[in-house]
Formats: C-alpha cells, structure tokens, sequence
C-alpha cells in the first residue's frame, strides 16, 4: 500500500474495509464523464526493454520482489550472534542469514491444507537453549485452529504440540505484543496468551498445554491476553495484559494472577529491565512500574504533530538495553510517521531519533522506513546496533547513538506480496505481476528485484487486480486496479510490453474493475467485469464505456481471485465466461454475451482460459470437479481424464518437438498426492515438478507458464510471493 494510505486493520491490507458498490450501472452515463488525469509517462520510443534472463537455479524459488509485507514480530537471542528471527502476519517465519544477508524461510513445508499456519500469532526463543524456538502459528480467527510447534534446530524442523486454539497472525494488533514466553529460569515454562481462550501454560518445553483456571477473561474476544514478561531477576514473578482491561501480575510463577492497580487498559508491549523495572507502551504513551508506583514517562509530543492538530498515535516499539536497564527505545506503532525515542535515564529524559536511509530497494520510497512500526530490539551482542520491523520488512543500524543513525532494509528472501495476477507474454517481459498493495512489476529477471514498480510515478495504483494482452499483438497490455483506500479505481494501457503505461482517459467512478479481457487482434478493444456488478467494454482504449448485456453480475472484489473471463486467441471479437456452470459466448467483441454451454458442475473456485494460438479451444478448471476442456468455443465440453482435482493451471511453450502447448496443473492425478505437474500432450501423460519441502501452500491463488522459454511455471500466493521453476533448464 502507499505510504500515504491510512492505516488498516488487516491484511490483505484493509480487509475489514466496507466499501459498497452500486450492483447496477445506472449511473454509467454519469460516471464516464469524469476525467481522470493520464500520467506522465516515457514513450515507448525512449525506454529499450532489458534482456530477459536464460538460466535459472535448479528446483523451486521464489521471484525476486522485495519484501512487501508486513513484519509483526523482531526477536533476538540474547546469548548468540546474529541468530534473529522474524514472523509475518501472512507469509510464516523467517530467520536470519548473516553469512548471505538474507532470511531464510522456516514454514515453507506447511501444505495447502495447513495455510493457516503461515499466519504468525507469536514467536518465542529460548534464552538458554540458542537452538530452540517456538511459533504460534494461526492466521484467522474464524478459520482452523491455530497451534504452536516446537524446533530444536533454530527452525529447519517442528514438532506440534496439543495445542488448538483460534489465532490471528492477520488479525486486529498483530503487530503489537508478544503473546509466547519461555521463562529465562526454567526453559520447561512456557505461556501463551490466547485472543480468545485465557492463557495457557506448558511444562514440559511446549509440548502440552493446559488453560491456567481463574485467569480473566479477555474483554476484547479478538485482541485478549497481547503481552506477557517474565522478571529476569525472580523467576515467580511474571505480568500480563489483557487489552481493554488492564495488566495482571503473578508473584508465584504464573499459577494466580492478580490485577496490577492503575495499570494501562490498551497495553501494546512489556519489558522487564535487569533492574526488574516494567516497561509498558500502550495507547495513551509509555509507562512503567516501579516499586508497586506507575510513573508516566511519556515522551513529549513531536511539536509537528501538535501543530498540525492530529493526535499522538499509540505507542508500540519498546526494547531495553541489555546491559544498562536504565537505557530503552519506543516507538509510535499505528501510524505511517512514526517517531523514535531514545533515553538514557529510564525515562526521565528522551531524545527523538532522526534518521537517514539506506534504501537498497530500488522501488521502495524512503516514507516505507518505519511505516507501522511493530518492532525495535537493541542488538544484545553488538553495541550500537539496533533494528526495526515494519509494514514492508526490516531495518538495522549499526550507528544508533549517532545523532542521526542510517538505516538499511534487508530484503532478501523475505518476500511475502500477494499477487492478483500474473501474465507471461510470448515477447517482452518474462513476467508481470499484479499484486496487492505494492501494485506490481515488470520482470525481466527473477532473481533481481525489479527497479520499480508499475507506476513509478507515484500517481500510481496501491494495488492491480488483472492483466492481460492482445493475443496477436503481446506488446499491447492493460491492467486495472486502483486504492481501496478511497475508492478510486481504473486501470492503464501499454503500448511497449508494460515498460510504460497510460492511465484510462475516464472510468466509471467508484466501480472496482475485476478482471480485464483483451482482443486477440485489437489491443483498444477490451472488456472489464466490475466488482458485484455488470461489466464494461471499451472499442478506444478506455476513452469511452458501453455497459455488456448478458452477464450475471461478476464477484464482489478484491479478495477473489478466480478467473471468469477470456478473450479468444485468435478471433478478436469473441470473449468467454463462466458462472455457476454455464459458460457464456460473446461473438460482437464483449457487447453481449449469452449463454452457450449450461451443464457445467457450479465451483466457485474457477480459471477459464484460452490456448495460445488455437481459435475456440476454451479450458477450465473447476477445483475438485476437475479440468474441462471445449474445442469448438464453449459449445460443448469434455473432461480430462485423470485429473481428480484442478485447482489451478496454465498453458506454457511447448516442449521441444511438440507442436500443444505444455499444460501445467496444481491439483491432483489419479493415484498421486496433491502436488504440481506438467504434460506435454493435453493432458494424457503428466510429470510431477512438485517438491514436498516446498509445497507451495500459502494459499497458491494464480498459476502462470512461460510463452517464450520451455519450462518455465510460475505460482503465485496469498502472501509468500511468487515462485518459479525452470524444468527446461534441470
């Protein structure tokens, strides 16, 4: 998302957004009026497209990106160099790789089935036992129960403990607290505090769990029990909150609580100083708790702030000095400015932080440093040295003390977008990408993250919902999309393979545009379905709108990802789509379409698509009912053997000395597990290319194949980026 969006409240972000869109087009006539700006764009004559990468690394990998989601939780062992670990509210866990400057994924093995549990709820290490680490896994509330693994190998293995309980990595406040604690006494003892089920203690390393009777019942069934601290200095002493209630302490090592007097109701993060001092962020500052008095050390407000007339945003970053309990940093959290604070006398005093910016992503603007700061942790074995995790990833400074630290964002191997859609043109661009938030890329390199994103200009788009291109002339593209954070939507057209893109001249106003369908022969002709409603066709490249006759309205938007609609490969003025197990024909380019094939098993879940080069060959595939195939424009269908699940697929370069497309398929064959597959005959022979160690199952929501190199797929996720596989090259 933008820097200068408002926060939201999940993620994808914004997900609890409720935005209302007309279910007619009434008002087109109106709508189409209103002008929209184009930007100000190179011609294509300017900007020469770059090589396309030729050799691949072996196996699956993930495409070069650049982080872009959000980092909830920082932790570093206190006892070893480096060993740093970081979770995500939708893209798993991750640790550190000094050695390489990357993050290596640790939850990469969790299947389709158990997406939830790259939702990270809490992470805890071990003070004594640097090996161990432990996540609380769960991305919704209302999905499957969340658990909590145990590794005794930083990581590269989990053991799952009896642990069952809703969690919400992508929930209210995940960037706030610190829910999972190991006791530095007894490395036996840990507790976890639920959203919605009291808290929950283990004895025997985290392997079994029993709730802790009498401990209150959280106020707020979504946020509940966000933050537990032991005191390093007496090993029964321990303090909780529960948000919208208050603190609790435990003086016999977490068997009876008690409330804590005057104690903060909106508590973000705890600490315990080697003083025993309590250190609290919370939403009215910081404060802490010392020899049973609250003290109020909130930092003075940024005098920016007050005279602009906004509020002081919550407090959530917090982190003590390991060797001197007097010094500690704190952070606004739920804000895109946040403020540093640093101070040197508990409190008595701050220093607000400035700071430079080392940026080494190319696309990132410098206002991504900070940007709903979950975060801050001094470095225990370096002096000087502190980082940050944020909206976007994570930061490190190794001059803190300096009067204006610079800072750096490591990227690498922590890539968590999610991705709309992905397109691969028989020339130009290996990829392109619509994703959420960071809008999406050109890529001519998947090992390289690309040097900015769709709209450079920052009249861009937070967020594309659907690409597509003229099936005879690939090098004219359109892609729709716009902010959800205030309703403005429309989409851009490319004359140079999506080098460089001009905004529709107008569009109906506040109408989300779903997916977008091309002309095989005229790249101005192009139909859109809108967001829980009829679509729209245009015969001039966006400057003028004539509402589709004939269409069910299409799917409420943005958070669906199957694909109703196609163009035709070769006839340019036929288009093709599915709803509820009829398949529709248009024959007068999009205008009307009517109904051609009604006996269809009804899935949600669906991809129609066309094969390249072939006038009529329409596919789709139905998720469990399987993969469908029609030669003669959607009149009639047939099923393809063997194929007992499609949940996704695609059509790549054939293979050398084959004269059909490659058929790439994520599902199931007969008498084969869940996996990915390729056939290089339609469909009666299939080759498994999956790998059980990376199964790709963050909710995989599109597949793409290479039209220009053999062998190259592509599978995009709901927040672990896109992968990629080069068989041509194994």
């Amino acid at each position: 998302m933008t820097p200068s969006n408002p926060p939201m409240n999940s993620h994808p972000r914004g997900l609890n957004w409720r935005i209302s869109f007309p279910k007619s087009l009434a008002r087109l006539a109106v709508a189409l009026l209103t002008p929209i700006a184009l930007t100000g764009c190179q011609s294509p004559a300017q900007i020469q497209p770059p090589a396309v990468q030729t050799e691949f690394e072996p196996g699956w990998n993930n495409v070069a990106l650049g982080g872009g989601g959000y980092v909830t939780g920082l932790y570093l062992h206190p006892q070893v160099p480096n060993l740093v670990y970081i979770r995500t509210d939708m893209g798993g866990f991750y640790r550190w790789d000094a050695t390489q400057t990357r993050w290596i994924p640790l939850t990469d093995r969790f299947t389709r089935s158990e997406s939830g549990y790259y939702g990270g709820e809490a992470l805890a290490l071990d003070p004594n036992h640097p090996d161990r680490v432990y996540i609380a896994a769960g991305k919704y509330l209302w999905a499957e129960p969340g658990t909590i693994f145990k590794s005794s190998d930083r990581g590269q293995t989990w053991v799952q403990s009896d642990l069952r309980l809703p969690m919400g990595g992508n929930e209210e406040l995940r960037g706030a607290g610190n829910r999972l604690v190991v006791s530095p006494h007894d490395s036996n003892l840990l507790l976890f505090g639920s959203r919605q089920n009291g808290l929950w203690r283990s004895l025997d390393a985290g392997i079994t769990w029993n709730p802790i009777p009498g401990f209150p019942t959280p106020s707020d069934s979504k946020i509940g029990i966000l933050a537990i601290a032991f005191d390093p200095n007496d090993a029964s002493q321990i303090y909780a909150s529960v948000y919208g209630d208050r603190l609790y302490e435990s003086t016999d090592g977490g068997t009876t609580w008690n409330p804590l007097p005057d104690s903060p109701s909106q508590a973000f993060k705890l600490a315990v100083a080697s003083d025993s001092t309590l250190y609290v962020t919370h939403a009215q500052g910081v404060s802490k708790y010392l020899q049973e008095t609250w003290h109020d050390i909130t930092p003075p407000n940024n005098p920016f702030l007050s005279l602009m007339g906004r509020e002081t945003p919550p407090f959530n970053g917090l982190s003590i000095h390991p060797q001197h309990p007097q010094e500690l940093i704190v952070s606004h959290g739920e804000t895109t400015r946040t403020q540093l604070y640093h101070s040197r006398d508990g409190g008595v005093t701050w220093t607000e932080k400035k700071s430079q910016i080392n940026n080494t992503v190319p696309w990132w603007p410098d206002d991504y440093f900070s940007n709903h700061l979950s975060a801050l942790e001094f470095d225990p074995i370096v002096s000087g040295r502190v980082w940050l995790s944020d909206w976007y990833g994570v930061w490190k400074t190794d001059n803190f003390n300096e009067n204006r630290p610079l800072w750096t964002n490591y990227s690498q191997g922590h890539e968590q977008v999610v991705t709309f859609e992905l397109i691969s043109p028989p020339t130009g661009a290996l990829l392109l990408s619509a994703v959420a938030d960071v809008e999406g890329f050109y890529h001519s390199r998947l090992d390289q993250i690309p040097p900015q994103r769709f709209g450079s200009d920052r009249g861009s788009f937070q967020e594309t919902y659907s690409l597509d291109y003229a099936a005879q002339s690939p090098e004219h593209l359109v892609r729709v999309g716009g902010d959800r954070w205030n309703s403005r939507y429309g989409g851009a057209t490319s004359a140079d393979g999506g080098l460089t893109w001009q905004r529709f001249p107008q569009f109906p106003e506040e109408m989300m545009p779903m997916r977008v369908a091309v002309s095989a022969t005229n790249p101005q002709l192009f139909v859109i379905t809108l967001s829980n409603a009829q679509g729209i066709q245009t015969q001039d490249n966006g400057q003028s709108w004539q509402p589709i006759q004939g269409l069910p309205d299409s799917m409420k938007g943005p958070w669906k990802w199957s694909q109703p609609l196609a163009a035709d490969a070769v006839n340019g003025t036929r288009f093709y789509y599915y709803h509820e197990g009829t398949v529709y024909q248009s024959q007068d380019g999009g205008l009307s379409f009517a109904p051609v094939y009604q006996n269809l098993p009804k899935s949600d879940w669906h991809f129609l698509k066309t094969m390249p080069g072939v006038e009529g060959e329409v596919w789709i595939s139905l998720d469990q009912d399987g993969l469908y195939r029609s030669p003669d424009g959607g009149q009639s269908f047939s099923k393809v053997k063997g194929v007992e699940q499609a949940y996704l697929f695609s059509f790549g370069k054939a293979a050398p000395g084959q004269k059909v497309p490659a058929l790439y398929l994520y599902g199931k064959i007969v008498n084969q597990p869940e996996s990915i597959f390729w056939s290089p005959d339609l469909g009666e022979t299939w080759i498994n290319i999956g790998d059980p160690e990376i199964p790709i199952g963050n909710q995989p929501n599109v597949m793409e194949a290479s039209q220009q190199q053999f062998g190259l797929v592509f599978v995009g996720t709901n927040g672990r980026g896109i992968y990629y596989r080069a068989i041509g090259d194994e």
